[in-house]
């Protein structure tokens, strides 16, 4: 029989788990749903394309400061027109609103191209850019004088990523497509991809043999990456690499400097967590210092600002629960149940708040 001393400090053990589960959310240390509004967070990757205060309030409501790239896209609006929005918010709610500039391709390969990037790029680091966005139009689309499609690691880009490592502002890359986009439909691994490039078939490379491969494109970006070492460089959409946490594993080892974010390729890494919830779990907590979050969301003009604040929030919560609680969702993209990472604190921590405040607002002099 239990004394009464036993039954004391059972007692008092059982409060005390009581309250760190309270303070903590969980007594293993991790996260609940409930604490998902509570936690200081940043979304390092979305496109504030208008002056409309829905996505910088859902952000207020949902505890996230944003970083909003600034991208040489045709579908969204000019180069100049994002700027002006970047401005705007840049002066009006800097705590919340952080911005990532960009550059045309327009010209590149005059004498003067490399010359006239850098001055702009120094004019928007003054007015409070923290990167330098390339896009996928280096590689896919874009094309030198003689109709050769121009690489991320053509020489004519090495004063400006030179530039960049003088003055310490991370090159945000997104070079490639999904892994899915060289595949035939029915080996697609998400719902959204075989929507997108069956409805898109010009953007569909398995369509295309002519255009470069995935693995020729990651080539030369990480032959960049080689011949500037001291360049901060962000892997946008986890690097293109969403396909294989191995494979996203290599990449950071192969470059010191190199960070990745998660934006938009959450179903690509939850179809490998369904198959094998470990090692996705251990490439997080493994690499938690060089990872973070983010999920593409856009803004643009004459969308509904109350579905897109909607759609905003379901997209942050339903994130949340797969990255830091152990709560199971319906994955519609990948037709699954798919169990939460739980991971700990100290790593939602790092992912969603830590590392983009380390990588983007907190840089040497």
């Amino acid at each position: 029989m239990m004394s009464n001393r036993r039954w004391l400090l059972a007692g008092v053990a059982l409060l005390a788990g009581s309250v760190l589960s309270a303070c903590t959310g969980t007594q293993d240390g991790t996260y609940r749903v409930s604490d998902f509004a509570k936690v200081r967070k940043i979304d390092a990757h979305v496109h504030v394309n208008v002056a409309d205060d829905a996505f910088l309030d859902q952000a207020a409501a949902d505890n996230f400061e944003l970083l909003s790239i600034n991208v040489d896209y045709p579908a969204f609006p000019s180069l100049s027109d994002q700027a002006q929005v970047a401005h705007h918010y840049a002066v009006q709610n800097p705590d919340r609103f952080h911005y990532a500039t960009t550059f045309s391709m327009k010209g590149f390969g005059d004498s003067d191209w490399a010359k006239n990037t850098t001055a702009q790029i120094d004019a928007e680091v003054q007015r409070g850019a923290v990167a330098v966005k390339v896009w996928k139009n280096i590689g896919m689309v874009e094309r030198d004088a003689q109709g050769q499609l121009i690489f991320i690691d053509d020489a004519g880009f090495d004063p400006v990523f030179n530039h960049l490592t003088a003055i310490k502002i991370p090159l945000i890359a997104h070079q490639a497509e999904p892994y899915n986009c060289w595949l035939p439909l029915d080996q697609m691994t998400t719902r959204n991809d075989r929507l997108y490039f069956s409805a898109h078939p010009e953007y569909h490379m398995y369509l295309h043999p002519e255009m470069p491969s995935h693995q020729s494109l990651m080539s030369k970006r990480d032959a960049m990456a080689a011949r500037h070492p001291g360049l901060h460089l962000v892997g946008a959409h986890m690097a293109s690499l969403e396909w294989n946490v191995d494979e996203a594993a290599k990449f950071l080892d192969a470059h010191p400097n190199a960070n990745i974010e998660l934006a938009a390729r959450m179903a690509q890494i939850q179809h490998q967590s369904v198959r094998n919830q470990d090692r996705v779990r251990n490439f997080f907590i493994k690499y938690q210092d060089r990872i973070m979050y983010g999920t593409d969301l856009t803004l643009n003009p004459g969308e509904d600002p109350n579905e897109f604040r909607k759609a905003a929030h379901d997209y942050w919560l339903s994130d949340w629960k797969y990255l830091a609680t152990r709560e199971s969702q319906r994955v519609e993209d990948i037709d699954a149940d798919v169990p939460g990472l739980a991971l700990p604190k100290s790593v939602i921590d790092k992912i969603y708040y830590g590392n983009a405040r380390k990588e983007f607002f907190a840089r040497k002099n």
